[in-house]
């Protein structure tokens, strides 16, 4: 039987007018993808994104603006067969950033190795600089769409967005 799959991420743009991203490695294979997440059966958008933050970086985030939502097919690449649907909004920390962040792509620790051993799966995050964000900075088809949407809508003054 085919699948939906949805998806919630956050576009988080700081101070400094970086945006913030995950580097993953999953099943063997290195990704570069925003934060967010899976929603679950009862949850909101809104919701789903805020748990996300919360799992995944232990941040109380404000969910913005919507971005948008995937308007093609688009097939998982994690599971063959279902239907991918992402929805994107803007993010604002209510909090410091307080996981580790770096400033190398899939910059992982030895903790995050060890843990990778355990679940076939790690994460770390960086913020790109504006002027070098780009569709080839990440990875999923759905990611580069939303990259190009943000680059020719947006310009970060060295505030929070939007």
């Amino acid at each position: 039987m085919s699948q939906f799959n949805i998806r919630v991420y956050g576009i988080l743009i700081n101070e400094k007018g970086q945006l913030l991203v995950a580097d993953e490695y999953i099943r063997g294979k290195y990704y570069t993808k925003f934060p967010g997440g899976g929603l679950e059966f009862g949850e909101g958008t809104r919701d789903c994104l805020r748990r996300e933050f919360m799992e995944e970086m232990n941040l109380k985030v404000e969910v913005l603006d919507h971005i948008y939502t995937t308007d093609y097919y688009q097939e998982s690449a994690f599971r063959p067969g279902q239907q991918i649907i992402s929805i994107y909004y803007f993010v604002k920390p209510l909090e410091p950033i307080n996981v580790r962040l770096s400033d190398i792509e899939f910059d992982f620790d030895e903790e995050q190795l060890t843990r990778y051993n355990k679940c076939n799966e790690i994460e770390t995050f960086r913020f790109i600089d504006w002027d070098t964000v780009s569709e080839d900075r990440v990875t999923l088809p759905i990611d580069k769409i939303v990259v190009r949407m943000i680059k020719s809508n947006h310009k970060p003054s060295h505030t929070p967005c939007p």
